[in-house]
């Protein structure tokens, strides 16, 4: 009874939060009051649900400071002169509220006050909390935590990195600066070791407390699993960074072979088959995650007040206010048949779920509202889910740590036309690889067995060598069609350019949408990939 009363009462008070129309509205300014935090077992699962309010402001700001140096996008007569400084990669960003790294630091400073509450409240009543809970909630924290961490190294390159809560005012010169090479390995040394003995591998299903009665596909919870990111694919992203190849290879296979071999529906979870052929522009147009592409992503809801701004940057509609556009040059890589070899296809579906023309004729990115989208009918409606890590990533990055272990047959295969493509009646000998990725899987036939990136879409095959260096951008080049403005490609460009000490691999595709690309090459040749925040 006292559980039920509290799960209740949890229940009413985060709708009494969400109907607040301040709720999003955060400052580093604000100190966390935590004087009175956590006195009972609802409130440990009320502050994480307030870590991940704050993980929803920061969801579409590395779109911003990537993508917009990145390979597509460009400016508009309507975009702001702080969005250009970036755009134009400017050093100097001071004041400039778009490279404002605060609002990052505002979950690391929730995640670390919120952890050593939950610690205060587990010693003080030891013997009533729910410690599977404790220790589940505990994980997803520390996860949040090295992901933001994570991104943080992406953008700017570096880092101030704390484990104190800051609940005043405090001195930042006291902690460590760190590089993105040192945040890596303080991110796994995060994940490893933990926190009060708890690492980052535990995940706990929110459904099964909220709504344990309720089968799985009708409970509103069960999408609620998807905020935090997955440990698998967060580790081994950090581990491609850090060149730890095997391990990375390791995770993501054990995954998705568990994943594939639970099932053989023809919208098996992650599987890239003929299904996504049509159904590319699915992933966001939904007013939830796309359950076969989805790995963890950050949902919002414009109905509770949770918003953010990609339709106001890239629609063209008032309110939208078009920000940021899709380049010529751009544009153009995707029908290139140098760039992106079509074979037997008249075009890539991709690009038409993309971009398109408005009704002024002005190219638009149309990615998170589809021409005729049910889904958000109105302009105004910017409640898009964020994908944080979605099934492509699970192949693009396999698919690169295979390569740089020279397995270079596999690394196609997950690129180009898939597994199923050479087994296609099982028997897989592939290394680490099962036959739940073809038609003949240990549960039965598979109608739809794994097709690779390119295959679902029936696009010709991009030739794989023995040059791992060579392949690494093949990889890359496709990342650019896969990934148009979600905040992926132009850091996994700093990362294969750091990998090689080349970075003209970032700009020489960077560079033909400048209108002076030879001065934008000196600032990215002379290191100046990174967004330049004085910290």
């Amino acid at each position: 009874m006292k559980n039920n009363i509290l799960k209740y009462a949890f229940l009413i008070s985060i709708m009494s939060v969400y109907a607040c129309t301040d709720f999003f509205d955060v400052t580093t300014d604000d100190l966390l009051n935590h004087t009175e935090y956590i006195d009972e077992e609802s409130e440990m699962y009320a502050g994480y649900i307030g870590i991940m309010a704050k993980v929803q402001l920061i969801g579409d700001k590395a779109i911003y400071l990537t993508d917009t140096r990145g390979e597509l996008l460009e400016t508009t007569h309507n975009t702001p002169s702080e969005l250009y400084r970036i755009y134009n990669y400017e050093d100097n960003l001071s004041g400039n509220s778009y490279a404002d790294p605060a609002p990052y630091y505002d979950v690391i400073i929730a995640c670390n006050d919120y952890l050593l509450k939950l610690y205060d409240y587990k010693e003080k009543n030891p013997s009533s909390i729910n410690m599977e809970h404790y220790k589940g909630l505990i994980s997803s924290t520390l996860r949040v935590k090295a992901w933001v961490y994570l991104t943080l190294g992406k953008i700017y390159g570096r880092a101030l990195w704390f484990n104190d809560p800051l609940r005043e005012k405090t001195d930042l010169s006291q902690f460590p600066l760190k590089d993105l090479d040192e945040i890596v390995l303080s991110c796994k040394d995060l994940l490893d070791k933990g926190f009060d003995g708890v690492n980052g591998k535990i995940n706990m299903t929110w459904k099964e407390w909220l709504d344990p009665y309720t089968p799985t596909a009708e409970s509103i919870y069960r999408y609620w699993d998807y905020t935090t990111p997955e440990y698998f694919a967060l580790y081994a992203e950090l581990c491609l960074w850090s060149g730890d190849y095997q391990t990375a290879a390791n995770l993501i296979l054990a995954a998705m072979n568990e994943k594939f071999g639970s099932s053989n529906s023809d919208a098996t979870t992650w599987l890239r088959n003929e299904r996504m052929n049509g159904g590319y522009s699915g992933i966001w147009d939904r007013t939830t995650p796309l359950p076969q592409e989805t790995v963890s992503a950050i949902i919002y809801d414009y109905s509770k007040n949770q918003t953010n701004d990609l339709l106001r940057h890239f629609g063209s509609e008032y309110p939208n206010e078009y920000l940021l556009a899709p380049s010529s040059i751009g544009m153009s890589r995707f029908f290139d048949t140098e760039f992106n070899p079509l074979g037997g296809s008249i075009s890539d579906r991709r690009a038409g779920a993309t971009f398109r023309a408005d009704n002024s004729g002005n190219y638009v990115i149309h990615k998170y509202r589809p021409i005729g989208s049910s889904t958000r009918q109105h302009a105004y409606q910017d409640d898009v889910h964020i994908y944080i890590y979605r099934a492509a990533d699970l192949y693009f990055m396999l698919a690169e740590a295979l390569n740089n272990l020279g397995r270079y047959t596999e690394a196609s295969a997950l690129i180009n036309q898939g597994v199923n493509n050479y087994f296609p009646n099982g028997g897989v000998t592939w290394k680490g690889f099962t036959d739940a990725w073809t038609s003949v899987t240990p549960t039965g036939s598979r109608k739809y067995p794994d097709k690779g990136i390119r295959g679902v879409f029936n696009l010709g095959v991009r030739p794989f060598s023995e040059d791992t260096k060579k392949n690494d951008l093949t990889i890359l080049d496709e990342m650019m069609l896969e990934f148009p403005c979600e905040g992926k490609i132009y850091p996994s460009m700093i990362r294969i350019a750091k990998r090689y000490n080349d970075f003209n691999i970032i700009a020489d595709r960077v560079c033909p949408k400048y209108n002076n690309p030879d001065e934008i090459r000196i600032k990215i040749l002379n290191g100046g990939y990174f967004i330049n925040w004085e910290l």
